[in-house]
């Protein structure tokens, strides 16, 4: 079965082109923005998970193994 847009076989030197690419296409400027609001973002989706997780808990529904 093939792995969908490469993601199982990236290494270093498509790490470097892609880390080039983003430098050129946002410049030194925005990527600091950039990765804050992709923190932000991520914070804020496990906050959710959490938030569900909390209610599946508390509803008395029973976890499975």
């Amino acid at each position: 079965m093939k792995t969908l847009l490469f993601l199982g076989n990236i290494g270093t030197p498509e790490i470097i082109i892609i880390a080039i690419i983003v430098l050129l296409l946002f410049g030194g400027r925005k990527i600091p923005e950039l990765m804050k609001g992709i923190g932000k973002g991520i914070k804020n989706f496990k906050e959710g998970v959490k938030g569900i997780e909390d209610d599946i808990e508390g509803s008395g529904a029973s976890k499975k193994d």
